[in-house]
């Protein structure tokens, strides 16, 4: 398997690092190096997505944050927020190996009920799922296409 495949997510010159062997890039959310697993690289790619090409902001975006889930501590991948601290926005990302299947949906709806966000992505780097939640209909749709960040959701 290529450490460094490409994915079906725009290319992004990451400052990668080779330690003896071990390669890390620069995540420059977090600001440091880290080291690259094939579910590190689809998450440093779809975070540079969402910046880059879908306007969302840097500041707003935390990896890797933690959270209760039936008293057991999870960890979801990207969460990003709108300028009021409101969560509007979970990816859950997985490794290009990994199948997207019915699993994966079923662990971000998990996510999402301490979350509540109106917004679920899921990527694998090759493929991408884009959901909207509409809360109080208790009504989902999948969408073509990751909206674009507008401040509000």
């Amino acid at each position: 398997m290529d450490l460094l495949q490409p994915l079906n997510l725009p290319p992004y010159p990451f400052k990668i690092t080779d330690h003896n062997g071990q390669l890390s890039l620069f995540d420059e959310i977090r600001k440091k190096n880290i080291i690259i697993t094939p579910e590190e690289w689809v998450r440093q790619h779809f975070v540079q997505y969402l910046i880059k090409h879908k306007n969302y902001p840097r500041a707003l975006i935390k990896l890797e944050g933690g959270m209760k889930l039936n008293g057991l501590q999870k960890r979801t991948d990207i969460v990003v927020f709108n300028a009021e601290g409101k969560r509007i926005l979970i990816v859950e990302c997985k490794a290009p190996s990994i199948t997207i299947d019915q699993k994966t949906f079923d662990q971000i709806a998990r996510y999402n009920m301490v979350h509540q966000v109106s917004l679920l992505a899921v990527s694998n780097g090759l493929q991408h799922y884009y959901c909207q939640i509409d809360h109080i209909s208790k009504k989902y749709l999948f969408l073509e296409n990751m909206p674009a960040y507008t401040g509000t959701v």
